[in-house]
């Protein structure tokens, strides 16, 4: 008999179940190839990468120090359980610890960014007695159980209900306030005070935890105006509340920062990381912990552990990788090309295409909201749309494919994050592509 012979999309289609997928209607693209800021699928077609997979390939595709620092490794020692000192996780903690700013020097490493806010979340609760923690609504913080409901957006509508004591709030937005605010200043100022508002009626006292995303990711790039991360440290320190920052998409270069955090120079008492500290090479994540939080657990045991926690291999290219960040001056060149190509790029496109509603964003994180009336700001899509209503989003993202750039979509926008290595000259490439993606989009406003 002769052997039975498949393709790669006959055995996916066969024996792979898909994330947040229905998986009878999903046609997933074979990438057989990548290098720096482009990836090759199966029929040869190249893309520029404007979605970094899902924002974690901060240092580009197959950089050859790092792939070196892991084969080095895997020849040296593969594993070790966690229970051991080993020498490269010992040296990425201390490495992350001196990035992280004020006291927070020790990590306890997970094998991603929902493992990451779990625990954070876990530490919160344990080092302050109470059981409440405080997110907001337009936010993703993980899949798992805890993470997904600690999400504010409707990815965990059908895990509810869930883990007990989240509790959401609203965070600023000035295009679209919740608190019909008309200056930065004005967003700033009311949406501390819903916070404190928030708090007020749930009891402070029943509080463990703030969780935020530095810069909010999936849901919309939102950069939090002025003074309001000071404005929530100095809430919780009032409350006696733990501050986490969620930095698994923020940080390491996506932000022109080591962390987000760091732009407005404010310290939270844990940090969550992931994606970027070795752009996902290998899976890793972490909780960067203050010293106040790590004192609790001094002489009692914390009740929590996983089997692959500091793996010899992800830290060794966690360790290469913040190497790179270093010698490569890549934090410097992400605020360079963002100042010159692509913040600048990005308005002249909101100038010349009427789907534009707003652009926003740090770094090489930012979103382009598409709408169909600059006036009204209608959506281009209606709210977590899918079927028809989703249409015209799904044209417009076919006609990035199109030009040979793969967008990163969600609702109505389309975040341009592509790898912290991506030089001017690609940046300024992927900006025509998107120009010419737009205007596909323009044909859905109401003034088409």
């Amino acid at each position: 008999m002769l052997p039975r012979v498949t393709t790669t999309t006959d055995d996916d289609r066969a024996h792979v179940f898909h994330s947040w997928s229905a998986q009878a209607q999903i046609t997933p693209a074979e990438i057989t190839k990548a290098q720096g800021s482009h990836f090759w699928t199966a029929d040869g077609t190249k893309y520029l990468d404007f979605s970094s997979q899902l924002v974690n390939v901060n240092i580009g595709y197959q950089h050859p120090k790092l792939v070196a620092a892991i084969q080095q490794q895997a020849e040296r020692l593969l594993t070790v359980s966690p229970a051991f000192a080993n020498d490269v996780r010992s040296e990425a903690a201390r490495l992350i610890a001196e990035l992280a700013p004020g006291d927070l020097d020790s990590v306890f490493f997970t094998n991603g960014g929902a493992e990451a806010t779990e625990n954070a979340m876990r530490m919160a609760r344990l080092h302050t007695g109470r059981q409440k923690v405080l997110t907001t609504y337009r936010s993703y913080h993980g899949a798992t159980a805890g993470a997904i409901a600690a999400t504010g957006e409707p990815r965990r509508w059908p895990s509810e209900p869930s883990v007990p004591g989240i509790v959401h709030f609203w965070g600023p937005y000035l295009y679209r306030s919740a608190f019909h605010a008309s200056t930065e200043t004005e967003e700033c100022e009311r949406a501390l005070q819903h916070l404190r508002d928030t708090i007020m009626v749930e009891g402070a006292s029943t509080i463990a935890a703030i969780m935020l995303e530095t810069v909010v990711g999936t849901n919309g790039v939102l950069v939090p105006p002025g003074r309001y991360l000071a404005g929530v440290r100095e809430i919780c320190d009032e409350h006696g509340i733990v501050f986490i920052a969620d930095e698994v998409m923020a940080g390491f270069g996506r932000c022109g920062e080591w962390f987000a955090i760091d732009r407005w120079g404010v310290t939270p008492d844990l940090i969550c990381f992931a994606k970027g500290v070795n752009s996902g090479y290998v899976p890793i994540g972490g909780v960067v912990i203050s010293r106040t939080i790590a004192d609790t657990f001094a002489d009692r045991p914390y009740p929590g552990g996983l089997t692959y926690s500091g793996h010899p291999l992800a830290c060794a290219s966690a360790v290469a990788s913040i190497g790179i960040f270093k010698e490569e001056g890549i934090l410097e060149h992400v605020r360079g090309v963002e100042e010159t190509v692509l913040r600048p790029g990005l308005k002249a496109l909101a100038a010349s295409h009427p789907s534009v509603g707003e652009v926003r964003g740090v770094g090489f994180m930012y979103a382009v909201e598409l709408v169909r009336s600059q006036e009204s700001r209608e959506p281009l899509v209606p709210f977590n749309a899918s079927g028809a209503a989703a249409a015209p989003m799904g044209a417009f993202a076919a006609a990035c494919r199109e030009q040979g750039l793969w967008p990163f979509i969600h609702f109505n926008r389309t975040h341009v994050v592509p790898p912290c290595t991506t030089t001017a000259s690609e940046m300024r490439e992927g900006l025509e592509k998107l120009d010419a993606a737009l205007a596909v989009a323009d044909t859905y406003t109401t003034s088409a």
